[in-house]
């Protein structure tokens, strides 16, 4: 039961609820809670540890073997030959000892313009015991869930590139044991994420060299999942990610970077529905992916009661809040000495009516020749957080050249 219920914690992301009363117009208003809920959620948990120390922010940030999460049009960019990593991350450490994500990347440049990787991304949910009715025991499972990605990054110009992904998703939660009557079966994605990232290091801060990067990607723009041949087929977590970042060099030795990330799922939010199911407020959310990615910026229902007369109200701007309420932030700084060694600290924040999540985190890197080893430590500002009080590790490998000779065309 124990590992029933962290289970079902880990796939809503452990999401909390909140209600606030708002009195205008001798109408009481209440800040509801409407989460956006979606299959597969690990696929936008963070995977490596060096963006985790930055509250979750990796679009704009330097280049490294974990792009393909963040952004990988990144790689471009990278003055690595080849780069290996390994990140590991237990989940819901406090409830249970075997819930992780592992995640495996590598990407090698080809000549001046070109790069290409991929990663894979595994999520073990433990063991799950499932018994019928009468609580007889059926069989033994370990739900688990993986993406398998390969990436490719173009340089436009020496400041701008573009990245393109393809990855395969697989989700088995259930191990084909019936619920009921109903055959369950194992939850198939095809996707795509696109990226733009933008570098100039000509720039001078205080009389400093420094470089300004801005990146943006669309991630998980694939088809609808169901685990069963009836049931209704939910999104992927389609993600819009914006983020920026300002690198300062005080010497030859030290410099800071300062970024920042601003997420929006590009999934319909849930419409307040009347006791016959009617649509009072917002937009059907069952509609095709296209479409369900172009109103998730204004289907927000907004805060809605109803009077003596049963009469629903929707509270005057409400709805525009709502939509800004789904959008997370997280941003961070990280500090480096030489190429050796990298402290880093961030925050991330999420609106209480859609998730709550606020967290402080901690990071730091050590780096020697072709080896480098990057923590993290997430301090939760609500116990309900999944990584609270966790530490996550990431190692990465440079191969080839220590550096690409970029002026040679290698």
């Amino acid at each position: 039961m124990k590992k029933s219920i962290a289970y079902i914690a880990s796939i809503l992301m452990v999401s909390t609820g909140f209600s606030q009363s708002i009195s205008k117009d001798e109408t009481e208003f209440t800040i509801q809670l409407n989460t956006i809920t979606t299959a597969v959620p690990f696929l936008v948990i963070a995977p490596d540890s060096r963006a985790s120390g930055m509250g979750d922010a990796g679009a704009a940030t330097s280049p490294d073997a974990n792009s393909f999460h963040w952004n990988t049009s990144k790689l471009a960019f990278s003055e690595e030959k080849a780069e290996f990593g390994v990140s590991y991350s237990p989940w819901l450490k406090q409830l249970v000892d075997d819930i992780h994500l592992s995640y495996l990347s590598g990407y090698t440049k080809v000549g001046r313009n070109h790069t290409f990787g991929g990663s894979m991304r595994y999520f073990s949910l433990g063991n799950i015991t499932f018994t019928d009715e009468q609580g007889n025991l059926i069989r033994e499972f370990s739900p688990n869930e993986f993406e398998l990605l390969g990436g490719y990054a173009f340089k436009l110009s020496d400041r701008s590139a573009i990245g393109f992904n393809g990855k395969f998703v697989f989700s088995n939660l259930t191990g084909g044991v019936n619920a009921g009557t109903i055959d369950t079966k194992p939850g198939i994605a095809g996707a795509v994420d696109l990226s733009y990232s933008y570098f100039n290091d000509d720039i001078e801060v205080g009389g400093r060299d420094a470089t300004l990067s801005f990146g943006s990607t669309i991630s998980n723009i694939g088809n609808k999942m169901a685990y069963t041949v009836d049931a209704d087929r939910d999104f992927l977590p389609t993600n819009l990610r914006l983020g920026s970042a300002l690198k300062v060099d005080f010497d030859d030795y030290n410099s800071m970077t300062t970024t920042v990330d601003f997420n929006k799922l590009l999934v319909p939010t849930l419409p307040a529905r009347d006791g016959d199911g009617e649509i009072i407020s917002g937009r059907e959310n069952n509609v095709g992916v296209t479409l369900g990615m172009i109103q998730s910026f204004y289907d927000a229902p907004g805060n809605v009661v109803s009077d003596e007369n049963d009469n629903f109200l929707v509270e005057n701007g409400s709805r525009f809040r709502e939509e800004l309420n789904e959008i997370t932030v997280g941003g961070g700084l990280e500090y480096w000495y030489g190429d050796v060694l990298a402290v880093r600290g961030g925050y991330f924040y999420e609106h209480r009516a859609k998730g709550d999540r606020k967290y402080v985190t901690f990071g730091a890197g050590i780096y020697y020749s072709v080896f480098g080893i990057d923590v993290s430590y997430l301090a939760a500002m609500r116990r309900t957080n999944p990584l609270a009080n966790t530490v996550r590790f990431s190692l990465k490998f440079k191969f080839g050249n220590n550096k690409l000779n970029l002026s040679n065309g290698e």
